[in-house]
């Protein structure tokens, strides 16, 4: 096949003149069809998605192609919504290349087509990992290129469902304080969607880096050059945790000592060994105990950094990994951190927590409305001795479009309104509302069902609609009635 030269912006003008013809001869915007609401003077919003990253853009996307209009409300300025551009440090994503993530089946949508438009088929071809940041632009012409409808700088401070079919939604803006209305909320809001980073006892009373102490979670919005000539601690060792040592090692960090409970470094990623077609479309359809045990699986098993991040730390010489070193206690004295392990005490200048993310309701206060009524899997289904898992204990329990229930039934009226498309769906539907292997898939199944739910709301309407339905097929002067009786046989005279 020849090479597609790089063509820089003329390359990516051609890809969109392509691409607005993909989705002309799709169709893909469908004709709107849904009938405009408002509630006491004030306009109703269809769906309302909290987040306007790769997930709340997808949703929208796929919305779009079922003739639903969705409004994308994001907290993050323009362009930097999601963690890419912001406390996401991995210079590379890990997910393969050749994964078409929110493209939705679209050829010319594809990150692939972005980048051979501006730089050809061979920077393509020499192309390993997709740069961070070169992600993040892309999700920004995805975002123009789509038409979303993203208000930046939209802070949701409170989600109330209610019993008439509405979902009320604080918003606080640059411009003041407003109630939204909605039909359907979906919850787009990422890794920590539905709580937040987990931070482990031992760090009980110690002082974070916002109040002037000396530690942060990996997650944490932190100048990493401050750490220049300091004593860095790391607690982890998976994905985050590399990319943590190794932005600290490259902002001039004195050492890096990464401490892991785990006596050895996991090396096969089971995550990935996962990524079938038929578990991606049909994991929601699983009995319990199967969800249960293959992502308890998963879990147990760990997921080990890229081999790239890895060597991004280990090329330092003065980056240490510690094994079998379980953290009992964590204490200041004086500027720096004393940390107590199964093998002996550390002291670092700062320490760096990469110890993943909860489902944590109380670190959501916006959900707080509804959030004690949302049922989770633990009151769900009971575990088999051995398979105790707290992630998956704390999931929440989610119907077919990945829709919120409750735990007990009348107590939260409206809570079905709310969808939960970000990581902590993973138990119900597997991990197709974030990641990037099958955001896709999930973001078709989310719009279809809220599709199908919509118009058995309105399904008087749609019936009142049908029967004054008029636009006549045919004209009348397209025949002539013939005169019957002269084509019919003679009846026969009685015999």
């Amino acid at each position: 096949m020849p090479d597609t030269p790089a063509l820089g912006a003329a390359g990516l003008a051609a890809l969109e003149e392509r691409l607005a013809h993909d989705l002309l001869t799709l169709n893909w915007r469908a004709r709107p069809w849904l009938p405009a609401l408002s509630h006491g003077g004030q306009p109703v919003i269809d769906v309302l998605i909290i987040g306007a990253g790769q997930a709340g853009l997808a949703a929208s996307m796929a919305l779009a192609q079922q003739g639903i209009a969705a409004v994308l409300l994001d907290r993050a300025a323009t362009d930097y919504e999601g963690p890419w551009a912001t406390t996401a440090r991995m210079e590379t994503l890990r997910s393969p290349k050749e994964l078409t993530g929110p493209a939705l089946g679209l050829p010319s949508l594809t990150f692939r087509a972005w980048f051979e438009a501006q730089w050809g088929r061979s920077a393509w071809d020499a192309l390993d990992k997709i740069p961070r940041l070169q992600w993040m632009d892309y999700l920004r012409w995805y975002r123009r290129v789509t038409r979303a409808d993203v208000r930046n700088e939209h802070a949701v401070t409170a989600v109330r469902p209610r019993a008439d079919a509405l979902v009320e939604v604080d918003v606080h803006t640059p411009t003041g304080s407003a109630t939204w209305l909605a039909r359907r909320v979906v919850l787009a809001t990422g890794r920590d969607g539905l709580g937040g980073a987990q931070i482990p006892a031992f760090m009980d009373g110690v002082g974070h880096a916002s109040k002037g102490g000396l530690w942060a979670h990996s997650s944490d919005v932190l100048d990493y050059a401050t750490l220049a000539g300091k004593r860095v601690g790391v607690i982890g060792m998976g994905s985050s945790a590399m990319d943590s040592a190794g932005t600290a090692l490259e902002c001039g960090a004195a050492s890096v000592d990464l401490i892991a409970r785990r006596t050895a470094m996991p090396t096969i990623n089971k995550s990935k060994g996962s990524g079938l077609p038929g578990l991606t479309q049909g994991h929601h359809e699983l009995p319990d105990a199967w969800k249960w045990r293959i992502r308890h699986y998963i879990n147990v098993q760990q997921v080990p950094p890229p081999r790239g991040s890895t060597l991004r730390v280990s090329r330092h010489a003065h980056a240490f990994f510690h094994f079998g070193c379980a953290v009992q206690q964590v204490t200041q004295q004086g500027q720096a951190l004393q940390v107590a392990t199964s093998q002996g005490r550390f002291a670092f200048d700062f320490l760096i927590l990469a110890t993943g993310f909860a489902i944590d309701w109380a670190q959501k206060p916006e959900f707080a409305a509804f959030a004690p009524h949302v049922r989770s899997w633990g009151e769900r289904y009971q575990s088999p001795p051995g398979e105790d898992d707290r992630e998956l204990f704390d999931s929440p329990d989610l119907g077919p479009v990945f829709e919120l229930r409750e735990k007990s039934p009348g107590a939260c009226p409206g809570l079905d309104r709310i969808h939960c498309f970000c990581y902590p769906a993973a138990l119900s539907h597997g991990t197709v509302s974030g990641d990037i292997p099958a955001i896709s898939d999930g973001a078709r199944r989310l719009a279809s069902g809220i599709a199908g739910l919509l118009y058995a709301e309105d399904v008087e309407q749609h019936f009142a609609a049908l029967q004054a339905y008029a636009e006549p097929e045919l004209l009348g002067d397209e025949w002539t009635p013939a005169d019957t009786r002269q084509r019919v046989l003679p009846e026969s005279p009685p015999t």
